[in-house]
């Protein structure tokens, strides 16, 4: 048997966590796949992971906000009782983070940001290493092995088994469980679309030359229904948050069309978009790494390039 942590929000599982149960249910190999679901609406999100091959969805009920021990601790508890040969998780932030401190409660081997697993008593993973530039093949010692998937690394592969059962549990937590816990959020959504489920990007980097510079990627983002994202160098700046960051230490991102201005494309960079379907890039240098992994690419003064692709935009839907 193979558990999974699943995050959720909006009364529905994470698009991460979907894509880690494809993973989930090969390493079982058929055997049985249960969920772990932690936080306020994990009830209302449990019923459709059924459609993902999950048999049963536990339920830890934990008040308040997230507290990654105390989420680890819930993670470690469930595994000592059900004893499943893995767990796993999403390479998100939050999934990384809680599986790290199940690791060290139940002093298991982690291997974070996997692409593939094969079960055994030495169980072979391939993880990405160095922002996505290698692969790495590695052997897992012991009984439990707590994984986590790289984020759009697999797709998500559907797998009806009915609706799962739904089973309530109250972790049994300590006091410097909930040292550290979220007490405040603070809403940086852009017109209901986020960063990381934007269909489009439009994302600068050192080369716009200033905050005052993205003006004219907000006006081409807000044309094609997309968000604007930037370059680590740029929240280094201060030009933008770091909400807005897209890489390996930022946000992790899937759009159907990333346009990268002035992003030179460094590793770090590149582990964030590299979900990203189609790539045009807009760059001064014909050299920037990053035009080696675009679709399309337009070489010159984005000053001058993004202006002209808005302008031509609005001239075609005023025609129409």
């Amino acid at each position: 048997m193979v558990l999974a942590f699943v995050e959720h929000a909006d009364g529905a599982p994470d698009e991460l966590s979907l894509q880690a149960l494809t993973l989930a249910r090969a390493y079982a190999g058929g055997g049985p796949v249960a969920a772990v679901m932690i936080g306020p609406g994990a009830a209302d999100a449990a019923p459709a992971l059924g459609g993902n091959g999950v048999t049963t969805v536990h339920v830890a009920e934990l008040v308040g906000g997230y507290a990654p021990q105390a989420w680890g601790r819930a993670v470690a508890e469930l595994a000592g009782r059900l004893e499943p040969a893995a767990v796993v998780a999403a390479g998100s932030d939050r999934g990384n983070e809680v599986l790290a401190h199940a690791a060290v409660m139940t002093g298991a081997a982690l291997a974070a940001n996997c692409v593939a697993a094969t079960p055994g008593e030495l169980a072979e993973v391939t993880r990405v290493r160095w922002g996505g530039s290698l692969l790495e093949q590695a052997r897992l010692h012991g009984a439990l092995k707590l994984l986590t998937v790289a984020p759009h690394a697999l797709a998500i592969e559907p797998a009806g088994a009915g609706e799962p059962a739904v089973e309530a549990f109250t972790p049994e937590l300590r006091a410097e469980d909930l040292v550290v816990q979220v007490s405040e959020r603070v809403d940086t959504s852009t017109g209901g679309l986020s960063l990381a489920e934007s269909p489009i990007v439009v994302s600068g980097g050192r080369g716009v030359g200033s905050s005052e510079g993205f003006g004219m990627l907000e006006e081409l983002a807000g044309l094609l229904g997309g968000v604007v994202g930037c370059s680590r160098a740029v929240t280094s700046a201060g030009w933008r948050p770091h909400t807005d960051q897209v890489g390996q230490t930022g946000t992790k991102i899937s759009p159907e069309l990333y346009i990268p201005c002035g992003i030179s494309g460094a590793t770090q960079h590149m582990a964030g978009c590299k979900g990203a379907k189609k790539i045009l890039a807009i760059n001064a240098d014909p050299d920037a790494p990053i035009l080696a992994s675009a679709d399309y690419a337009v070489v010159g003064d984005l000053g001058e390039i993004v202006p002209a692709i808005t302008a031509e935009l609005r001239r075609v839907r005023e025609a129409s």
